[in-house]
């Protein structure tokens, strides 16, 4: 049975399906604004300079800042965050995000966030979901499969889900479907994505060519290029990339990548602080 969770309605929202926008803070860190929902995920907001801490004595130096600071977020509906490292959910979001917020992660982050008394969270496992009803819109938010490092590295890091947003009316005709890679790796359970999720409209790429201890934990260029192939999106943006000194994949290998393989119609680029704006035609799924 899925989970439902009703959310307040200010008198001067309308639940807008016919357009939406990401706007682009840094790292993972997005706003989702669609069908009369604010969504935030993977909040991040140290400075440049700042270092975050990634486990077992591991840090990691930020590059650039974020594009705006979290006490300047506009008023958020929830948070949907892919796992619990420093560079995802950091001190910043700990001491001042609204503890009332709901948040849909995994067990793994959702355990710690109730320790430091937020609101308990909805925790996912695979391919479980979560619905979100507000006024005349909902989003359903399902967790997708994510392999965050290879063989024994996986037991040293945070297990990581990816997100599956689907946004439609109160009766359930489905308008949007945006897919939210969270730090992962390629592998085979991703290709269950396409099946379960034949038409995906946007997808928010999680790169960077992260590496920890000389080993990829997170897609670089050739990656990302092979989950464009995988879920075959309409349209995809490439996020978590060239902020931090773990980040050894920059973007420009990526664009190179997609060029390559002439995909450069799917793929839109937001530097910090950009606004992708799309239109959504009217569709029943």
């Amino acid at each position: 049975m899925e989970k439902r969770v009703t959310l307040p309605v200010s008198g001067a929202e309308e639940a807008e399906f016919g357009r939406g926008s990401v706007f682009f803070v840094g790292t993972a860190t997005v706003i989702i604004r669609y069908a009369g929902f604010t969504i935030l995920t993977d909040p991040n907001f140290l400075h440049a300079g700042d270092h975050v801490h990634l486990g077992y004595g591991l840090t990691s130096e930020r590059r650039m800042d974020p594009a705006i600071e979290l006490e300047d977020l506009p008023p958020i509906d929830l948070v949907v965050l892919s796992h619990l490292h420093g560079d995802h959910f950091d001190r910043v979001a700990e001491e001042k995000l609204d503890r009332t917020l709901p948040i849909v992660t995994t067990a793994h982050a959702a355990n710690y966030l109730e320790g430091k008394g937020f609101r308990p969270p909805v925790a996912l496992q695979t391919w479980e979901t979560t619905i979100f009803e507000k006024g005349e819109a909902r989003v359903r938010v399902s967790a997708m499969p994510g392999t965050h490092a290879p063989g024994p590295l996986r037991k040293v890091l945070p297990p990581v889900m990816g997100s599956m947003l689907e946004f439609g009316t109160a009766e359930g005709d489905t308008r949007l479907r945006m897919y939210i890679t969270g730090d992962t790796l390629i592998h085979k359970e991703l290709k269950e994505i396409p099946e379960r999720y034949p038409e995906i409209d946007l997808a928010l790429l999680h790169l960077g060519g992260t590496r920890v201890l000389g080993i990829m934990v997170t897609m670089d260029d050739k990656q990302g290029v092979e989950m464009l192939r995988i879920v075959d999106p309409k349209t995809a943006i490439p996020i978590h990339y060239n902020d931090y000194t773990v980040f050894k994949s920059p973007l420009e290998d990526f664009k190179k990548a997609v060029a390559e393989a002439g995909l450069e119609d799917r793929v839109r680029y937001l530097a910090h602080g950009e606004t992708h704006a799309f239109e959504v035609p009217n569709r029943e799924s």
